[in-house]
């Protein structure tokens, strides 16, 4: 059974920082791709950024350059979303993904798994 579990969400002041961790079980991590995607209230789900876990490959969505930065831990099965100099419109719901195969392409209909979702909220 695959799973991905999200953690490390909670509630920061703009400019503030986070870091998100997806821990995935049941899955070949070494092939495949894990991405995060956020949904904000009344909003449809936004993919963030992606990191192909065979060759390391990664991709960011204009908002986040900058900001945002993927890693993985191929040994720990684990891909963090570390957030920096974040803004109110950060705020939702942040979901890991994964994508048996290996899509960067940030669109939900790539991704065959995902996790429950952690809540970032950003105050201004």
């Amino acid at each position: 059974e695959v799973q991905l579990v999200e953690s490390g969400g909670g509630l920061v002041q703009a400019g503030g920082s986070l870091r998100l961790s997806c821990a995935a079980s049941g899955l070949s991590f070494a092939d495949g791709s894990i991405a995060w995607f956020r949904q904000a209230p009344g909003k449809g789900r936004e993919g963030v950024s992606a990191v192909h876990n065979g060759d390391g490959r990664i991709r960011y969505v204009d908002a986040v350059k900058g900001r945002f930065t993927i890693s993985s831990d191929n040994a720990k099965n684990t891909v963090y979303l570390q957030m920096s100099s974040l803004k109110p419109e950060d705020t939702a719901v942040y979901y890991c993904a994964a994508s048996r195969i290996g899509s960067l392409l940030l669109h939900p209909k790539w991704f065959d798994y995902w996790g429950q979702g952690t809540q970032v909220t950003v105050s201004s």
